[in-house]
């Protein structure tokens, strides 16, 4: 009974399992099945399928059902919308639910488009399959950046807004950064008018730490002008006329667009006349026609110009300007050495400075004129040739050295205003065009004067005598001292030789100290003169008398001593005694005499009165 019970079990359960193959082999939809099958009786043993069965089942699971595995991106189904929600199939045992906030980018979504989603969580408290199409959407807008970098493809984008240095674009739902360099080959001045626009862009670096994504419009732009730079450089030739734009104006030059290759005109080669900035002969965006004047050897480097394509001013210039003309212009340019005259337009004479005033004493050509004046000059050199003019103003007005001897003869005086220092004397303007010199010391009789701002300053009215004419070398010796009395003449005999005078020691010097016997007379005292009776020196500040043993005029040179005053006095005394010693002597070599004689006498007598 046993064996006969098992028999029948083995032919139910087979009967089974071919009952579930066939089902199997005519079921079409794989979901209806699942739901279909007893999984009951399956798990009592009533129901058996062989494991070939079950392979193919697994594989037919495999190939419809979605694993619900967390961070996995799926494709999914719009099935149902609601006012704030969409439900998506994603072929899992329950549909999904995304908010359509997610979709706000795609207002146009509807019932049947196919979305991209990811499995955010797998049931929430209510057992919902809690699906998200944002981050689905940058977990493969990444992949698809990536992609981009990568292989170096083109990608739309967005641009939202202006952030600082540049914009915003929408790249695949990701907020790239658009660098205004980036944008575009020339300077942009307008970055408003990018935004709300849908552009191409390469993606130029990826920062995946951080996960920023930089785009560039401008390398697509670059890569398209390589092309079309090739090809105008080949063509490029000396003396070619080119239609160029402006693309950039610096104080030194122009850049212009030729159309993918940059030349540059130099500020020199704008304009035929002088000009402070370009500004003043172009603009940005400005289409004009260049000449090419030289480039280098792979053309990288290429010199345009703008003022060739006319005619030199030179040569437009009339035939009726000669030497000795005069002509009006105006100062466009000022050197030290001159100034520059625009007398017509880009034709400059140039007036030097020598030739702005009479005087012999040069100044600065600004002293004379400025920038926009307008003056009147006589034509002194003009070389057509070379393009050369050279102008004066001076010649305007009468020489005023003509008549020099009857205006300023040696010997009269004059009034003069000083004008200027050297370390050797002053400079000082007689009238417009004398200038006259003061050496140094013919500027006082009494003061020693080392630098001539000592005495006088700039400006200053000085009253001066004639020295010197010397008419062909145009020269004016001046003096100052001569025009007062010598102060010295009177001195030599105040200060003589052997005169004595009261005075205190002003300052010790090298190898003794000076003094001030007066305003103009400063006496020096040698170290050995200034022995004190005593045996001490004198120092600063001590009043004693002073015996004058030196004084020379030529050479305002006053020599005095202290100690010559007693010692004149001690050799008195010895002098004095010398003589009366003497005295001394003789009188008592007087009286010895007499005594002799009367001895004599008297030994003469006695000798007489024997003999008798």
């Amino acid at each position: 009974m046993a064996e006969e019970k098992t028999n029948v079990e083995v032919e139910e359960t087979t009967a089974a399992v071919q009952e579930v193959k066939e089902e199997v082999q005519t079921q079409q939809d794989p979901k209806e099945y699942l739901e279909n099958f007893d999984w009951e009786k399956y798990e009592e043993g009533i129901e058996r399928v062989d494991d070939t069965k079950l392979k193919e089942f697994e594989l037919l699971v495999e190939e419809n059902f979605v694993d619900t595995a967390d961070e996995e991106v799926v494709k999914g189904t719009v099935v149902h919308m609601t006012d704030r929600e969409a439900i998506i199939d994603i072929n899992a045992k329950s549909e999904g639910v995304i908010s359509l906030n997610e979709f706000r980018y795609n207002p146009d979504l509807k019932v049947g488009d196919k979305v991209e989603v990811l499995i955010d969580i797998r049931e929430d408290k209510t057992g919902q399959l809690v699906l998200s199409h944002r981050k689905a959407r940058t977990i493969m807008a990444w992949d698809r950046v990536n992609a981009a970098h990568d292989k170096e493809e083109i990608v739309q984008g967005f641009v939202k807004c202006r952030t600082k240095g540049g914009m915003i674009v929408d790249v695949f739902g990701i907020e790239a950064f658009l660098p205004g360099s980036q944008i575009d080959v020339k300077p942009i001045r307008d970055y408003d008018q990018y935004v709300g626009k849908t552009m191409e862009f390469k993606v130029v670096k990826i920062n995946h730490e951080f996960k920023n994504v930089v785009v560039s419009h401008k390398a697509l732009i670059e890569a398209d002008i390589e092309e079309q730079k090739k090809e105008i450089i080949g063509q490029l030739e000396k003396g070619q006329v080119l239609e160029g734009i402006v693309k950039n104006v610096t104080s030194y030059g122009v850049f212009i667009d030729l159309g993918g290759v940059d030349g540059l005109i130099h500020i020199t080669d704008l304009s035929w006349s002088r000009i402070n900035h370009p500004n003043e002969v172009v603009e940005l965006d400005q289409k004009m026609n260049v000449v090419i004047l030289d480039f280098d050897d792979n053309k990288s480097r290429i010199q345009l110009g703008l003022k060739q394509l006319e005619k030199h001013p030179w040569d437009a210039l009339g035939d009726e300007i000669k030497i000795g003309d005069k002509v009006k212009g105006k100062v466009v340019v000022i050197a030290d050495y001159g100034a520059f005259i625009e007398v017509a337009e880009g034709v400059e004479g140039l007036i030097h400075v020598s030739e702005m005033s009479w005087s012999t004493h040069l100044r600065s050509a600004q002293d004379f004129v400025k920038v926009g004046d307008e003056v009147e000059a006589v034509v002194l050199t003009l070389d057509r040739e070379d393009r050369k003019m050279s102008l004066g103003i001076k010649q305007l007005t009468p020489d005023p050295w003509t008549d020099i001897t009857s205006k300023y003869p040696v010997g009269s005086r004059h009034k003069g205003i000083v004008r200027n220092f050297t370390n050797f004397g002053v400079f000082v303007e007689m009238e417009e065009g004398i200038d006259g010199l003061i050496y140094i010391s013919d500027l006082s009789w009494t003061k020693k004067i080392k630098h001539p701002s000592e005495f006088v300053a700039v400006s200053d009215t000085l009253e001066v005598e004639v020295l010197e004419l010397d008419v062909e070398g145009r020269k004016l010796s001046l003096g100052h001292k001569q025009t007062t009395e010598n102060p010295w003449d009177k001195y030599a005999a105040e200060f003589a030789e052997g005169t004595v005078h009261k005075a205190a020691i002003s300052e010790i010097v090298d190898k003794g100290a000076t003094v001030n016997f007066n305003e103009d007379i400063v006496g020096f005292v040698p170290s050995r003169h200034m022995e004190k009776e005593d045996g001490k020196t004198l120092g600063k500040g001590e009043e004693v008398e002073f015996k004058i043993i030196e004084f020379n005029k030529d050479f305002k040179r006053v020599v005095a001593s202290h100690t010559a005053i007693f010692k004149a006095q001690e050799e008195r005394n010895i002098s004095t005694a010398k003589r009366k010693a003497a005295a001394t002597a003789e009188e008592a070599k007087t009286t010895l005499g007499d005594a002799n004689s009367q001895l004599q006498a008297l030994k003469d007598k006695m000798e007489a009165d024997s003999k008798k």
